[in-house]
């Protein structure tokens, strides 16, 4: 009650100088969040600026302003992986558009306690897999390291090759309402969020960008540069590759993993991607076996090698502990350092760092007790109203821990009454946790300001000159009042974090000051994203072919409604034939085809560009809403047409914009392989003698080259002009002998194309085919050569599989 007038007379002032009344449509200001005051009910100096000009924009103007974010995020194609009772599915990031503001002064102070804790984790850690005196002195109890599913038996006593087992960390921090912060969680598994942090940066951005550039706010991209540069000096020679190791799309931030691999110019791998051989990592890569230096993993300790540690992890590196055993190659964060996170650690974290540090903890962790000893599990049920009781083991803090702690007060009487039983018997593995009430910022809710609860989540990176902790970050924000509803699987928000500073602040990039600079050329192509690339280009070109006989189809049978003629009934055996049906308008072959396309792509995210991956989703969106709204004949026809556009806007997104390295040639191989597989099988079907009439002039225009037929030959379609011009124009870029000559060109530019001096087996094959086509005339031109032809194209892809993809 104290703060409220000071509250209500500061709001009038901001009210005042922006105009900002629901009346004269102006944004309003109703609420006062924790966030945006002091102790004394005034408003903090990092908000004024912000509210000044928030209250100043008219409320229509704001929705067109947040939604220019969304639309970003839209475009951009973030996301994160949600999982529920409806399975897993991909959900945009969800923006709380308004950022929490910090002075750069009152950070400055909390960077120095987290600074401190971080150098008390790894002093923890060190310990943990080394001389365990933590245990031994009876700071740490035995059991609690013992029976952590978190510790890694096989790593005792390995070291880090760099000396460090901790180089980035993050935090869970949390602000009581009366102003003091501690930390919910600490975050050195693999901390995820960075990369999100950076995209809610952007967006927020777009949604203000006027306050923004007015506002003496810390950049982001000096950390991650510092960073990167840290993780270079790791490399042991330098043929080393640094890369970022992800489980994989599945994973619920896999976009960040594939953002952070491309802003930093890293290689984004899976564990199949690697391997060891003796005593060092490589990366399998269309050139061969590379040598991988650092590792910045993006999964769990556990499934990183199925060799000694989780055996029935399919998503590990066989040999990965032996690497590390070598100092062959450095693993950011180091295995085993997900036991830093566990729950009932936090209430040893004082006594822990008076011994190992010499000084008192800084930044205070939630208040916790662990139920293995008499003392602390009697104060936990004598003040159970006061609790939350969770597993001791956990890494989660309590709003994300899927629902495994239990709040005390909202236990029945008869309950409590056996909590000491229940602490008695199962104490060793219970935490109890005073309830916090987290401060509240304001989130944009039904049209005003509304307060919310919130928590940060901040980044620490350790670099030359120690650990720099990230000026910002983001904040998740809750859904409602509830504190255990900020967690984004709960249906919390994010919010960008602005520190404000009273000077200019530095304007860092990540790009190289002018000068004398070295043009780094692309890194070695992983086998498996040059599986993704080649089947990226057949799924398309695959689904072009579909669309193109489709089309026709459909043209002529609005034409005849009779699907029994001669001609129509030809096709739709040939279209039977490779599995796409005419009874649907849309087949579901061609969405699965779409479909597949779009997997590929979902794969190689860090080699995609998001204009690319935008129009190749839109097409699979369009593909699905038509299979289910499109009737045959006309509609279907027009379906078709409209997604052949939008097929070629990808193909040309892709075609102008991709660089011309090794990763272009798979993809470009795909295309031409299976466009010559396509017009192969059409011609031997449908020039040959007992084709229906109709069949030439359908195949001209399912090829694209009707125009181009009546201007090189003054004749009607015949079978040789036909045959000439879709099998052996080698200016037609629909003719099969079109395709060879690119595969040619393709294939003698890919790695190891010669060896000591000679052909490889497969550049010696596509040589023979492209030789044994160039040479025929159309008169030579028979069904049992389309059937052979078709054959060994297919055996030609097959042998590049062997070579390159394996």
């Amino acid at each position: 009650m104290g703060k409220k007038p000071a509250v209500e007379k500061r709001r009038h002032e901001v009210a005042s100088r922006g105009g900002n009344d629901a009346a004269s449509g102006y944004a309003p200001l109703p609420g006062i969040a924790d966030e945006m005051v002091d102790n004394n009910g005034a408003i903090r100096p990092a908000w004024q600026r912000f509210l000044a000009g928030f209250g100043a924009i008219p409320k229509k103007e704001l929705t067109e302003r947040f939604a220019r974010a969304d639309r970003y995020l839209r475009d951009a194609g973030v996301f994160y992986r949600a999982y529920g009772s409806k399975g897993t599915g991909e959900r945009s990031w969800p923006l709380s558009h308004i950022p929490v503001l910090i002075d750069e002064r009152e950070w400055q102070a909390l960077s120095a306690g987290l600074v401190q804790r971080a150098n008390l984790l790894e002093a923890i850690v060190a310990d943990i897999y080394g001389h365990n005196k933590l245990v031994e002195e009876g700071f740490l109890p035995p059991g609690l390291i013992a029976a952590n599913p978190e510790f890694q038996r096989p790593l005792a006593g390995v070291k880090p090759a760099t000396g460090h087992y901790l180089h980035f960390c993050a935090f869970e921090i949390g602000r009581g309402p009366d102003g003091n912060w501690w930390v919910l969680a600490d975050r050195t598994q693999a901390p995820s969020g960075a990369g999100f942090a950076l995209e809610s940066r952007v967006a927020t951005t777009r949604a203000f960008s006027d306050i923004y550039a007015e506002t003496p706010v810390h950049r982001l991209a000096s950390f991650f540069g510092a960073f990167r540069d840290a993780l270079q000096t790791m490399k042991h020679s330098g043929d080393d590759r640094i890369g970022v190791l992800t489980p994989g799309p599945a994973n619920e931030t896999y976009y960040e993993h594939a953002y952070i691999a491309r802003y930093l110019g890293f290689m984004l791998l899976e564990g199949e991607d690697l391997t060891v051989v003796n005593g060092r990592v490589m990366v399998r890569t269309v050139a061969g076996l590379k040598p991988i230096g650092v590792l910045w993993r993006r999964l769990d300790s556990a499934y990183a090698d199925p060799l000694e540690l989780n055996q029935n992890s399919h998503i590990g590196t066989p040999g990965l502990v032996e690497a590390l055993r070598a100092e062959s190659v450095t693993i950011v964060n180091a295995l085993g350092t997900g036991i830093l996170e566990t729950r009932a650690l936090l209430a040893f974290m004082p006594t822990i760092c008076r011994r190992l540090l010499g000084e008192k903890l800084h930044l205070p962790s939630i208040a916790t007790w662990w139920c293995g000893q008499k003392e602390e599990r009697e104060h936990v049920a004598r003040n159970i109203e006061k609790m939350v009781i969770g597993p001791a083991y956990s890494r989660a803090p309590f709003f994300d821990d899927s629902g495994e702690s239990v709040l005390g007060s909202s236990l029945r009487a008869t309950a409590k009454d056996s909590i000491t039983d229940w602490l008695i018997s199962d104490g060793q593995k219970l935490v109890g946790q005073e309830v916090v009430t987290l401060s509240t910022t304001p989130a944009w809710v039904d049209g005003k300001l509304t307060p919310r609860p919130m928590s940060l989540r901040v980044f620490a990176a350790r670099t030359a000159n120690g650990w720099q902790i990230m000026p910002g970050g983001f904040a998740r924000i809750g859904a409602g009042d509830d504190a255990a509803a900020i967690a984004m699987q709960s249906g919390g928000a994010a919010a960008d974090v602005w520190i404000v500073s009273d000077k200019p602040v530095e304007r860092h990039t990540l790009l190289p000051a002018e000068g004398s600079f070295t043009r780094n050329m692309p890194g070695s192509l992983p086998s498996r994203a040059a599986d993704n690339l080649f089947w990226l280009g057949r799924y398309i070109e695959r689904a072009e072919g579909a669309l193109r006989i489709l089309r026709a189809w459909h043209a002529r049978y609005a034409e005849a409604a009779d699907p029994s003629q001669p001609l129509l009934a030809d096709v739709s055996e040939y279209l039977a034939a490779v599995d796409i049906g005419t009874d649907e308008a849309v087949p579901e072959t061609l969405l699965r085809n779409i479909d597949s396309a779009v997997y590929s792509a979902s794969n190689i995210r860090d080699r995609f560009s998001p204009d690319g991956w935008l129009a190749l989703n839109d097409l699979a969106k369009t593909a699905h809403r038509f299979h289910v709204s499109v009737a045959a004949g006309d509609d279907a026809s027009h379906a078709m047409t409209i997604l052949l556009r939008k097929l070629a806007g990808f193909a040309g997104l892709v075609h102008e914009n991709m660089y011309r390295f090794t990763g272009w040639r798979f993809l470009s191989l795909g295309r031409y392989i299976e466009r010559g597989l396509h017009m192969t099988r059409l011609l031997g079907h449908m020039s040959g003698p007992d084709a229906p009439d109709g069949a030439l002039d359908m195949l001209l225009e399912i090829g694209d080259s009707v125009m181009t037929h009546r201007r090189r030959y003054n004749v009607n379609t015949a079978r040789l002009t036909v045959t000439d011009l879709l099998a052996l124009d080698p200016l037609n870029p629909r003719s099969v002998l079109f395709q060879m000559n690119e595969i040619h060109r393709e294939v003698e530019q890919l790695p190891n194309a010669f060896v000591n001096g000679q052909m490889s087996p497969f550049y010696r094959e596509a040589m023979r085919l492209h030789s044994g086509l160039a040479v025929m005339t159309p008169e030579t031109m028979s069904g049992e050569f389309y059937n052979r032809f078709e054959r060994e194209l297919e055996q030609l892809s097959d042998l590049l599989a062997q070579t390159y993809l394996g």
